[in-house]
């Protein structure tokens, strides 16, 4: 396959995303039955909005994996343990690594700039976790001595945050933890120092620990509590290897490797236009070895200048680790 970091246009994206749906239905058995099953004939798909999707419920029951590789690793998503949760086999995680590097110096900055500390308790206490393993390659690749990870231990983060003040740093935090850190600060004198070089990065979660709320009044919540403009926000779930990321506003950009498209809620072969809600489909190239053609279960809509929003869950469907609350 050639190098998906490459694409540049949309015909560019269009010509690979058609090149991988055709490799995935030679050598993914499940996608191929699939397929196969809709009675769709691959050599008549030339559009995306022709492309089968996977209903992502088939990571939880299959094995999803090229019958060329062998699966190294796994993702396993969170959840109790009375779930079925659902497990992303990975062949090449030099792809992932790639995909995390690509897309986090498109929209972020480079790794090797930044301090990383992660406020990710729910995902630090089970295995297997995407998340877990993206920010420690992040943390990697930056090679500070300050780099870590915190569970409840909100002091130690709180007076780390004041020593580095003069310095830039990513705190990606799980939605909830961000606001019991915020309380914990809140009951502090003196209270978090005001610096411009701190960027949170929440990654939506949670899971029943806190009341709900909009995605829109969790932002402002954090926006004060940490006297930023912006808290930015991360995409991505366990069958996916590449990440989308808003800069603000609640407003997600993808990667060149990446597209949203969104499906009508009761008819999956039809799409919405522009500004209308739907459920998400999700093109994620990096995922050559799995699948490529994801329809999730969240709810969202499509944007000018290929931007999307992520709007909630659909009615009914599985509580996700990384599920994004309803705004």
């Amino acid at each position: 396959m050639e190098n998906i970091f490459s694409i540049q246009s949309e015909q560019d994206f269009l010509d690979a995303a058609l090149k991988t749906f055709r490799y995935q239905y030679e050598n993914i058995e499940i996608y191929r039955k699939f397929v196969d099953y809709l009675k769709i004939n691959p050599d008549e798909v030339k559009k995306l909005t022709k492309i089968p999707f996977l209903p992502i419920e088939m990571f939880k029951n299959h094995q999803i994996v090229d019958k060329n590789m062998t699966a190294g690793l796994f993702f396993q998503s969170s959840g109790t343990t009375q779930m079925n949760l659902s497990k992303h086999f990975i062949a090449d995680e030099n792809i992932y690594k790639e995909s995390i590097y690509k897309s986090f110096e498109q929209f972020i900055g480079k790794p090797e700039e930044f301090i990383f500390l992660g406020l990710l308790p729910s995902y630090l206490e089970k295995q297997n976790s995407s998340l877990i393993y993206m920010v420690d390659y992040l943390m990697k690749k930056s090679g500070k001595p300050e780099n870590g990870y915190f569970l409840y231990n909100h002091s130690d983060l709180f007076e780390l945050l004041n020593t580095l003040k003069d310095k830039k740093v990513i705190l990606f935090g799980v939605s909830f933890a961000l606001l019991d850190f915020l309380d914990f600060c809140n009951s502090n004198t003196p209270t978090l120092q005001n610096f411009n070089t701190l960027t949170i990065i929440e990654t939506g979660g949670m899971k029943g620990r806190k009341e709900e709320m909009t995605k829109d009044e969790l932002l402002k919540i954090l926006q004060d509590g940490f006297k930023t403009d912006k808290i930015y926000s991360e995409y991505s779930m366990t069958e996916l290897l590449s990440q989308a990321y808003s800069l603000g506003e609640n407003v997600y950009q993808c990667p060149n490797w990446m597209r949203i498209l969104v499906r009508n809620a009761e008819d999956p072969f039809n799409y919405e236009k522009e500004g209308r809600t739907g459920a998400i489909n999700i093109i994620d190239l990096a995922n050559v070895h799995s699948c490529a053609f994801i329809a999730t279960q969240d709810l969202g809509k499509t944007l000018p200048d290929s931007k999307f929003q992520v709007l909630g869950r659909i009615d009914h469907s599985d509580i996700r680790g990384c599920s994004l609350l309803v705004s």
